[in-house]
């Protein structure tokens, strides 16, 4: 069977990269940038000093900060609106998943015109978004240099999944001093979204040497960084090997797909308005264990990648290592311990697992489950 590997064409990495990125921005030609973050971000002056260094470059910018923790329908058409009333001809998305997935769904409309609704599903689009460069300052949700975009329909209380590869990125910059006053619980849910990335790209039924490759080295690295770049957000060899380990899970899921966790976790963002990261790291080692029953070898190499010596295991005594490795991980960092800390009422338990059962079929290659399966999954979470 065929597979496609997608990336963006220039991914920039390392301490001093957005200042290099400066250069290739201006040698395509841009005049005027949609500079889309958040409003922290733009409070904490670092979407200022963007567009500083890119009118040393002469280009232009106007600010849009409207994108929300889970960005919204109406956060894509506000900016939207900004972008055509003031001429833009390219966007510059600054931030983590949010701002980056609201930049896409700008872009994309933008290019394609109707309604960010209308590109939910995979690959709805004719025609490539606006040129789009993606500037992170998390490591964990890849949106920097995938071709997922995740918009919350706020009248249906809904995350729409749009997986395009017209919405991949055209540059992609990583730079871990940006990343440096992430807080604590924010760089713990990034990093725990970046683990269930590489753990679902590996179990899933699209992966490939590629896409396995890079998931075990992405697992390697948070297992040995992450723990160091919460507690000391100063470190900087651990916030550039986690952003690294972000970007190889990135690599892995861009072209493997996800599982059963993210169509389940994207329920539990739209429905309660949750962080994402967290709700992964809630339901990774809930899911995983349903996962265990088919591909216990796989989750025998997790465990392997996470530290855990696993001579002498079977692939059932490795599956379940691992499970107990990523539990422990989430515990050392300070992750709740179920749905329930986080909100999510039982009694919502049908509705969550219809809309997350429809996300996976549609949208991903997940292990086969049904309806029930999924209700179980969640109970085991609270």
């Amino acid at each position: 069977m065929s597979s496609t590997f997608f990336i963006p064409a220039v991914n920039m990495m390392g301490i001093g990269s957005l200042d290099e990125a400066m250069g290739a921005i201006k040698n395509h030609g841009f005049r005027k940038a949609l500079i889309v973050t958040d409003a922290g971000l733009a409070k904490a002056g670092v979407a200022d000093r963007v567009s500083q260094l890119l009118a040393q470059q002469d280009i232009a910018s106007v600010l849009y900060d409207g994108a929300k923790p889970n960005p919204t329908v109406s956060n894509v058409e506000n900016g939207l609106a900004l972008l055509k009333s003031s001429g833009c001809d390219f966007v510059i998305s600054l931030g983590g998943g949010s701002p980056h997935d609201c930049a896409k769904g700008i872009a994309l409309c933008a290019a394609n015109g109707g309604h960010i609704s209308e590109y939910e599903g995979v690959d709805r689009s004719a025609r490539p978004q606006l040129p789009l460069v993606a500037i992170n300052t998390t490591a964990g949700t890849a949106s920097e240099m995938t071709r997922f975009c995740i918009i919350t329909d706020e009248t249906r209380h809904v995350k729409m999944a749009i997986v395009d590869r017209n919405v991949t990125p055209l540059l992609s910059v990583n730079d871990p001093s940006l990343m440096a006053a992430m807080p604590k619980g924010l760089t713990a849910a990034t990093g725990m979204d970046a683990l269930t990335h590489a753990v679902e790209a590996y179990v899933s039924t699209a992966a490939t040497p590629i896409t396995d490759a890079c998931a075990l080295k992405a697992v390697e690295l948070i297992s040995a960084n992450l723990r160091n770049a919460v507690a000391n957000g100063g470190d900087m060899t651990a916030r550039e090997n986690m952003a690294y380990a972000q970007f190889l899970a990135g690599m892995a899921f861009n072209n493997a797909s996800l599982g059963y966790v993210h169509a389940m976790a994207h329920q539990l963002g739209g429905f309660y308005d949750l962080p994402h990261g967290v709700c992964n790291a809630v339901l990774l080692p809930h899911v995983e264990s349903f996962n265990a029953s088919v591909c216990p070898d796989r989750l025998r190499d997790v465990a392997k990648s996470m530290g855990v010596d696993v001579q002498g295991m079977s692939a059932e005594q490795g599956a379940q290592a691992a499970l107990a490795a990523i539990r422990t991980l989430s515990k050392d960092i300070g992750i709740p311990g179920g749905l329930a800390e986080l909100g999510a009422k039982a009694d919502d338990i049908p509705t969550l697992a219809a809309n997350a059962l429809k996300d996976a079929c549609g949208l991903t290659n997940p292990r086969p489950a049904d309806q029930q399966q999924i209700e179980e999954i969640f109970r085991n979470a609270f």
